[in-house]
């Protein structure tokens, strides 16, 4: 995973490829526990008491997780396309497009940062707990708004990236 986030990059993008690494490792380990938690869980449920909040603790988790791949499916650009439009296309064609999808990616990670920003403060206003557990909510927007800043940070890393690729494109 490391060599398809850092792979020729020097300087801030490196820095950046490899915060976003580590965060989607990170990632990758509570999805682990999560899914550690409903082993038992199901298992407690056969043989003992089932474990408690184990349901809202899977939703935060794998919530979690979820926001922390973003950032390193931008840097690795390991994100949906549909290559069936591009296959044929000049390279120049092929460069721009990928400025402007990653000039599309900074613009909704920071619309997303924007937005997740106030949900977190009105979730922390109002005092919202889990059902079970009462477990704040606005406690899982923390790692969420962390996942954001790193997408819109792999975001510009590409974003530049394909403007060099473009000009390349243009001038080669």
């Amino acid at each position: 995973m490391t060599d398809g986030a850092l792979a020729g990059r020097r300087g801030l993008a490196a820095l950046v490829a490899a915060l976003v690494t580590g965060w989607a490792l990170l990632g990758g380990l509570v999805l682990v526990a999560v899914i550690a938690m409903n082993v038992v869980s199901v298992i407690g449920g056969i043989f003992w008491a089932p474990f408690p909040g184990d349901f809202e603790m899977t939703q935060v988790g794998v919530a979690m997780a979820v926001f922390a791949f973003l950032p390193w499916c931008q840097l690795t650009r390991a994100n949906v396309s549909a290559d069936i439009f591009t296959m044929r296309a000049p390279p120049r064609w092929v460069a721009r497009l990928g400025l402007v999808a990653s000039a599309v990616a900074l613009v909704f990670a920071a619309l997303l940062l924007w937005r997740m920003s106030q949900g977190m403060a009105d979730q922390r206003a109002y005092g919202y707990t889990t059902t079970i557990l009462q477990f704040p909510v606005w406690i899982a927007f923390v790692p969420v708004l962390v996942s954001l800043g790193l997408l819109a940070l792999a975001s510009l890393v590409t974003l530049l990236e394909d403007a060099r690729a473009a000009r390349r494109g243009a001038d080669g």
